[in-house]
């Protein structure tokens, strides 16, 4: 017989990882196989500050793919997470922070990225749940443990991203513009 006690929350636990899996592995692909490819997000990337453009791109690309591999395995659950976490951090100071929150305003509001950056914080406090390797594994079951290492890894990493890297064009006033 079957407890729904204790499968209702591991199918929603495993539905969620799939979910946001595979919105960070499209993403990822996206950026290197579709419209500009990775080729032209090179040149956003380095558009937004994020010098050498290309080399953050295949970053940014590469670790959406991996870390959502990683979430929707429910392997090293807070770790994908924290590299979700990161990843939509970046992208909100780099590029939707300024335009506002509804992502369908001019340039994307910040919307979408707040929404993912949460989800990435649940689920790494959470971890993967039953139906998931870690589980199997039996490492990183959930607590505020993970949820403190999801959050500093990915605020941490992201902002020692963006120390070292974010050089964004200063915008031309008025006077320098005569």
């Amino acid at each position: 017989m079957i407890d729904e006690t204790a499968s209702a929350p591991n199918f929603v636990l495993l539905l969620f990882r799939l979910v946001l899996a595979l919105v960070f592995v499209a993403h990822g692909w996206n950026h290197i196989f579709g419209g500009g490819k990775i080729e032209g997000t090179g040149r956003w990337f380095d558009s937004l500050g994020m010098r050498p453009g290309m080399m953050h791109a295949w970053f940014a690309s590469l670790t959406e793919i991996g870390c959502g591999v990683l979430v929707g395995l429910g392997l090293l659950t807070p770790l994908g997470a924290a590299a979700m976490l990161g990843v939509m951090v970046v992208a909100f100071i780099t590029n939707h922070m300024r335009n506002g929150f509804f992502i369908f305003r001019p340039g994307e509001g910040y919307e979408y990225v707040l929404v993912l950056a949460v989800c990435a914080v649940v689920i790494g406090g959470l971890g993967g749940g039953g139906w998931s390797v870690d589980s199997g594994l039996g490492i990183f079951g959930g607590g505020w443990g993970q949820l403190i290492l999801t959050t500093a890894a990915g605020i941490g990493g992201a902002a020692v991203q963006l120390i070292v890297f974010w050089r964004p064009s200063k915008p031309q006033n008025a006077e320098s513009k005569a």
